[in-house]
């Protein structure tokens, strides 16, 4: 049983809550030509953005203690992302990079990793439960084709539990037409795209409404046998069942076929990017993904909302691990199904002065993991490349885990003055995993090491609180402290390849501390006669009892002994310089260190072989963690013809370092990217992007093996143009 924590965040509290302080006082300096006005909401008019996921209501963000970047849906279908990295990039403090189809990691508040400190969402429901993160799980929900997505930075909210530390990212469908509508976009680019989505609506009657999306994608990828497919369907159907009982329905599905990438050495990344040492099936994954959700909102009255979102998933997935075909190269078949509910009702009192919501989320899944062996048929050399496999005939893994979670919290705000908001919360999580193996006899190699059947428990104590001062109408301040963790995978537990007393691992935890600014000017400041929106966050988060591997009497030991501090400014500013130019400009800079941190170190020795050892790296900077993150945009909007858009993009990734070591660096990258739009009339729009503009030789992701001195270069998209068509019906 995890034990309880102490919570290590008075000191950062303290001296956040002297520079709210000071920012108070001095907020005269900032003031403005505008009447104040009551803000018994916090919620000025000019500020009335909604994000609905921080309470899976709908609420203003002037009242959030917390950083949200929106991507609405007016930008989704300007951009039309091929891949979510196109899309997400442009929020402040995030970054998505391409490992390939639609393949990727993520970046927020955290290095470029796999790690598990993402919690995805589709309409505030987890798209896979606890224990089963995927670093690719983006591509199991139709970005392309939603309404919004909100990008909440660090730690969620009390009604977010395990791997809501780096950010939560929530993408929310369309709601359905109440009158007949259709359109059908068809896009063709380089190298070897093709898209079409299609979508259609209507009402079926009063009470009922639906809409149906279809997203199906085929590439055959710039790099050599790189082709991916998807498709996907969504279906929302939803009902008014009488005056206070409304329904929304929700059916996803994707479907991906996916090729296995390979990394490069510097000498093929400079000078032959298009190569693939994976041929065939080397490397490959498929993804069935298929959620039912049904949330059903009763009003109990004006103040009181009950909902209620039973939910059900689906999920397998047939793949090669890709990074592990040189050293242990194998075939996994993953399947899980998920039975569970989100529950939670909302009381508000004194007309929005106080606000308590109480919530249970509960949630069972079954799932089964099995690892076949096979030996690779190369091409001559490891350079050369993989052209095949054969199995071998023998399993390494296999086994059954059944989850079960429950997780009640409670999130409570109170106004505690005219301009000040508190908000206190928490969230108790317990988790117990039933593991059976279903194999008979060990394995006589120490590479595929078992656990025992077993029944293992966790539970975590999440507490969450924040402050909100409205220093003018349109402009406001926030200060927050978020206790998060992440509950050990059924992977990680379960799959120790050499790795002993997995099945000992506690969750890892995080406590973060984080003071915003955000608002918009009104006056007539430019000559375009516009706001100007401005967001700050700076915040400052320890992760303790992270996983770690290191060495003990010729033995892999996995334990939480890991400890690393991530601290960051991320701004955003938009606005106009004229009526027709319009510019967006997020920048972010981190420093992200070990604080206590070890890795097995492995090198070959002439006349002795293969010796590892352990090394800790404390007071390093953490690999692969970017020092500087940059998107600006410029869009112009000719009066003269009122249907054009065009838009110029600067995206950029700053330096980090390769490995843990700090020995090698990646100097980082730029890219320029063009898009424009011209809509020909109400129903037909035609439109173009160009992605890479200048041809930039550039990595998406850049690593090296801890002390080793091989850098591996994952080749970015060079320049790629497409074209496309909407047709309104």
């Amino acid at each position: 049983m995890h034990s309880a924590r102490q919570f290590p965040f008075q000191k950062k509290a303290l001296s956040a809550a002297i520079l709210l302080s000071v920012l108070a006082s001095s907020s005269q300096a900032l003031e403005i030509a505008t009447a104040p006005q009551s803000i018994n909401t916090l919620s000025a008019a000019p500020m009335e953005t909604l994000v609905v996921t921080s309470t899976r209501e709908a609420r203003n963000k002037s009242e959030l203690a917390e950083s949200v970047g929106i991507i609405d849906e007016n930008t989704l279908n300007f951009v039309g992302p091929a891949h979510p990295a196109e899309v997400l990039n442009r929020v402040a403090g995030v970054h998505i990079n391409n490992l390939g189809g639609e393949g990727h990691m993520s970046s927020i508040r955290q290095p470029i990793s796999t790690a598990g400190v993402y919690l995805f969402l589709e309409d505030g429901i987890p798209t896979r439960p606890t224990g089963f993160f995927n670093h690719n799980g983006l591509y199991e929900v139709n970005i392309a084709q939603g309404s919004k997505l909100e990008v909440t930075k660090g730690p969620g909210s009390a009604l977010y539990g395990s791997d809501a530390i780096g950010g939560v990212i929530n993408s929310i469908t369309k709601p359905a037409p109440k009158q007949r509508e259709a359109d059908i976009n068809l896009e063709v680019g380089q190298p070897g795209w093709r898209r079409a989505l299609v979508s259609a609506g209507t009402g079926i009657n009063e009470q009922h409404a639906i809409r149906a999306d279809l997203n199906i994608t085929d590439s055959s990828g710039y790099r050599d046998d790189s082709d991916y497919s998807r498709s996907s369907t969504n279906i929302r159907l939803d009902s008014q069942l009488n005056d206070q009982l409304s329904a929304k329905t929700v059916l996803a599905y994707s479907k991906v076929d996916q090729s296995g990438v390979s990394s490069l050495e510097q000498d093929d990344f400079e000078n032959d990017p298009t190569k693939n040492r994976f041929k065939d099936d080397v490397g490959f994954r498929k993804v069935d993904a298929l959620r039912l959700s049904s949330e059903f909102n009763y009003h109990v009255n004006d103040e009181q909302l009950l909902t209620i979102t039973p939910f059900y998933r689906d999920n397998s997935m047939t793949m090669m691990p890709s990074w592990m075909v040189s050293y242990d190269p194998n075939l996994r078949d993953y399947q899980f199904q998920s039975y569970g509910a989100l529950i939670k009702f909302r009381q508000n009192f004194s007309g929005g002065k106080g606000l308590i919501i109480a919530g249970l989320d509960t949630d069972y899944t079954p799932s089964s993991y099995r690892e076949q062996d096979i030996s690779m048929i190369t091409g001559g050399d490891f350079n050369t490349g993989y052209n095949t496999y054969n199995s071998t005939g023998t399993e390494h893994y296999n086994f059954d885990a059944q989850q079960t979670s429950a997780s009640p919290y409670l999130h409570t705000e109170w106004q505690l003055a005219e301009r000040w908001r508190l908000q206190v919360g928490a969230r108790y999580d317990y988790f117990q995993v039933k593991y059976q193996d279903n194999l008979n006899e060990q394995t006589a190699d120490n590479k595929h090491l078992r656990p025992e059947a077993q029944t293992l428990s966790f539970n975590e104590l999440s507490p969450k609180a924040g402050l909100v001062y409205q220093y003018r109408d349109a402009h406001n301040a926030y200060l927050s402290y978020r206790h998060a963790f992440r509950a050990p995978t059924v992977g990680k537990l379960f799959r120790p390849g050499s790795s002993l007393n997995s099945e000992q691992l506690q969750p890892v935890s995080s406590d973060s501390i984080e003071l915003g600014l955000r608002g918009q000017w009104l006056e007539n400041i430019v000559a375009s006669n516009s706001t100007i929106q401005y967001e700050l966050a700076l915040y400052d988060m320890t992760t303790r009892d992270d996983i770690v591997s290191h060495i003990s009497s010729g033995d892999r030991i996995s334990s939480n002994a890991g400890k690393t501090r991530h601290r960051g400014l991320e701004a955003s500013i938009a606005g106009k310089l004229s009526p027709s130019l319009s510019y967006n400009l997020a920048w972010t800079v981190t420093k992200q260190q070990y604080e206590d941190y070890s890795y097995v170190f492995g090198q070959f020795i002439p006349g002795t072989g293969y010796v590892s050892e352990t090394r800790n790296y404390s007071g390093f900077d953490v690999g692969k963690a970017p020092k500087t993150l940059g998107h600006f945009s410029l869009t112009y909007r000719p009066h003269q013809l009122p249907g054009l858009r065009v838009e110029t993009e600067v995206e950029q990734v700053g330096r980090y370092f390769t490995d843990e070591t700090n020995t090698a660096q990646y100097p980082g990258h730029r890219l320029y990217n063009l898009r424009a739009n011209y809509a020909l009339s109400p129903q037909i729009e035609i439109y173009m992007r160009v992605m890479n503009l200048t041809d930039e030789r550039y990595s998406t992701y850049t690593s090296n093996q801890v002390g080793g001195s091989d850098i591996d270069y994952r080749p970015g998209l060079p320049r790629s143009a497409y074209l496309g068509i909407r047709l309104a019906f």
